[in-house]
């Protein structure tokens, strides 16, 4: 099997674990992974946070998100744009739509733009991910293109534990990040928790 079809069987299988969890556990497990991600130090350093809208059935920031602005953090979300290219856009209020892929995404001519050197941290979605910190995204690579280029940011996966793989399939373009959240737990691939 090639690289492009183990990404493709694994982020089906992610896909469809998120997509299996019941109300429930889905609840339970937002609520625990927000609050793992808001007691590291990366996040009560940051100033400017780069998250997402959740859509199909990912990891929801949403607490998160409302937690951060109350801290007077700026929050920024990714827009997808020609040559599949990303921007951080921090939305006025009416600033929403319905993006490309249906996902709830910043109108640009509404919101400010985040240059990603002025990002502190980056939380990334998936598909599948394995323990150290490789990521299976949806296959169009606008966050592998975005990453590098937050050159200050910690860059942080978010994830159910449902969704970990033994060995992610990646190539050389696939960014790797500097750690996992899940409800689970904290993944840096290597033995620390400083982040």
């Amino acid at each position: 099997m090639t690289i492009t079809e183990q990404k493709a069987a694994q982020r089906k299988a992610g896909i469809a674990a998120r997509r299996a969890l019941s109300d429930t556990e889905r609840t339970s497990s937002n609520a625990a992974l927000c609050a793992r991600i808001m007691a590291l130090d990366c996040f009560k350093k940051a100033e400017n946070i780069l998250l997402y809208a959740a859509f199909g059935g990912e990891a929801d920031l949403s607490a998160l998100a409302v937690e951060a602005a109350r801290q007077g953090k700026t929050l920024a979300y990714p827009v997808c744009g020609e040559g599949f290219s990303l921007t951080a856009a921090v939305p006025e209020p009416d600033g929403w739509e319905v993006g490309t892929y249906g996902i709830r995404t910043p109108i640009l001519s509404r919101s400010a733009v985040l240059p990603p050197d002025k990002l502190d941290l980056v939380l990334v979605p998936c598909t599948a991910f394995d323990a150290v910190c490789h990521r299976v995204g949806m296959g169009k690579g606008y966050y592998d293109r975005y990453l590098p280029r937050c050159t200050r940011a910690v860059k942080l996966g978010v994830a159910f534990e449902a969704q970990r793989v033994d060995k992610a399939a990646v190539d050389a373009y696939d960014e790797k990040l500097d750690g996992f959240v899940t409800e689970g737990g904290l993944y840096f691939g290597f033995d620390t928790t400083e982040l």
